[in-house]
């Protein structure tokens, strides 16, 4: 059995050894709760910015356009950004939905550029203007009764939407001062990256079908002031509807 000081020894190292297991298994525990605690974090943020994340809605409208003295034509269908430019969608489905796009023309061509239309008063680059009053006269933001008239509404600036001047999108055609957007608009061509307009010039849509329409019109025969020595006609602009994709879609 031994002495009474071996069975004192005996118990003290057998105390002493459930201790160091104690404190090992303590110092391990603060550590798995820790990696527990970061995995529910990430899944309740991930949950949080899933719930928050909003649907998205798209407008679309289709062009129907005409080049080369009407041996060629084409629809072109073009997807707006209603969440990203609300301004600028509300106006060019006003004009479309008015009507004032149609028969018009697109003035201004540049190849490896874009083609510019929407000057349904001048046909020329110098007049259209915004569909009804937005709090802009001429890019100065007043009051209605201070505007000269309706030829000069014009609408502010949603350059900064996080959508660049790629290719196959629209933009809003304006002077060198902010927020004389009104009705005039250009398409961008397939091989066309006009980026040093990005942050100056409003994006608001991209075209889904019929881009190559508006490549092919950009390579078109120009004259004095880049307009085709053949009209350009953008026949009709027709407004086909709203989709909605679900905030819960992920493909």
């Amino acid at each position: 059995v031994g002495s009474p000081g071996d069975v004192y020894e005996t118990v003290r190292s057998l105390r002493e050894a459930r201790g160091q297991r104690l404190g090992a298994l303590q110092r391990k525990l603060p550590a798995a709760h820790f990696g527990l605690l970061a995995v529910l974090g990430v899944l309740v943020l991930a949950m949080i910015n899933v719930v928050n994340r909003a649907d998205t809605t798209t407008d679309i409208v289709d062009l129907q356009l005409k080049w080369n003295g009407g041996a060629n034509s084409g629809t072109v269908t073009i997807e707006l950004y209603p969440d990203l430019a609300p301004v600028h969608v509300e106006n060019f489905k006003l004009l479309v939905q008015n009507g004032d796009y149609d028969g018009t023309i697109f003035h201004r061509v540049i190849d490896d550029f874009m083609i510019q239309g929407g000057d349904f008063t001048d046909g020329n680059g110098q007049g259209g203007h915004a569909a009804k009053w937005f709090g802009y006269c001429n890019g100065a933001q007043t009051s209605e009764a201070e505007c000269a008239g309706q030829t000069a509404y014009t609408i502010p600036d949603e350059a900064d939407n996080g959508r660049n001047h790629e290719p196959c999108t629209i933009s809003m055609a304006k002077t060198s001062q902010a927020n004389t957007g009104g009705s005039q608009f250009f398409l961008i061509p397939n091989d066309s990256t006009p980026n040093w307009l990005d942050g100056q010039h409003t994006v608001f849509g991209e075209i889904t079908s019929g881009c190559n329409h508006v490549t092919a019109i950009s390579a078109t025969e120009t004259g004095e002031n880049d307009r085709p020595t053949q009209d350009v006609e953008l026949v009709s602009a027709t407004f086909v509807g709203s989709e909605t994709t679900p905030w819960y879609q992920f493909w």
